[in-house]
């Protein structure tokens, strides 16, 4: 399987990582979205959206959209919760990730870190959608340990991608101790080691 992903993007990592963690065989295919390698002709033919990341199944089939990834390669694993309830709980924070926290916490990150913005001259409305997102996350790890029980889920590979690098869009995970204390949980569950290149 070859993954098309720019090491910089938080959504490609948890591809990588997943894979790795079940031992899926891939080639990462380094695309700088920086330089518009996802929008050529040929990035165009496998995901017309134009994004990262995308995968090429091993029958040739391309897949795009990070979660929807994740899921497709968690099929039958552990990291699928058995329990009804609890798949469902994953889904819900991994639907709730795309929507009210990666287009916050994953944006102020790119605009501070990649585009040199202060993080003074974020949009305020950024910052407190950021900072809601984060104590979300802190009020959702009151229960348990991982978001969807006690077990590691694609739910928590899906969130702290982001969560764990919030500090470089201007957010402070010592405000919310819980996340703090998950984020090392799920590094260490899945394995997490730096990303591809800075």
């Amino acid at each position: 399987m070859k993954i098309y992903g720019d090491s910089k993007s938080g959504n490609c990592l948890k591809v990588k990582w997943t894979a790795d963690l079940l031992g899926v065989p891939t080639t990462w295919v380094e695309t700088d979205i920086m330089v518009g390698e996802s929008r050529t002709p040929e990035f165009l033919a496998m995901n017309p959206a134009g994004q990262v990341p995308v995968v090429v199944l091993e029958d040739g089939r391309p897949l795009a959209q990070s979660n929807a990834i994740i899921l497709h390669l968690a099929e039958g694993s552990a990291l699928i919760p058995a329990d009804a309830y609890d798949r469902a709980r994953m889904l819900e924070w991994m639907f709730w990730e795309q929507y009210s926290h990666e287009p916050y916490v994953a944006v102020a990150r790119f605009q501070v870190k990649y585009l040199g913005k202060p993080v003074a001259e974020l949009e305020p409305r950024l910052v407190e959608r950021g900072k809601a997102a984060l104590q979300r996350l802190e009020d959702g790890l009151a229960a348990s340990a991982f978001l969807a029980g006690e077990r590691v889920s694609l739910a928590d590979i899906a969130l702290v991608a982001y969560t764990r690098k919030a500090d470089e869009g201007g957010f402070d995970l010592a405000d919310y101790p819980r996340v703090q204390a998950w984020v090392a949980r799920v590094e260490q569950a899945v394995g997490i080691a730096e990303p591809v290149a800075a």
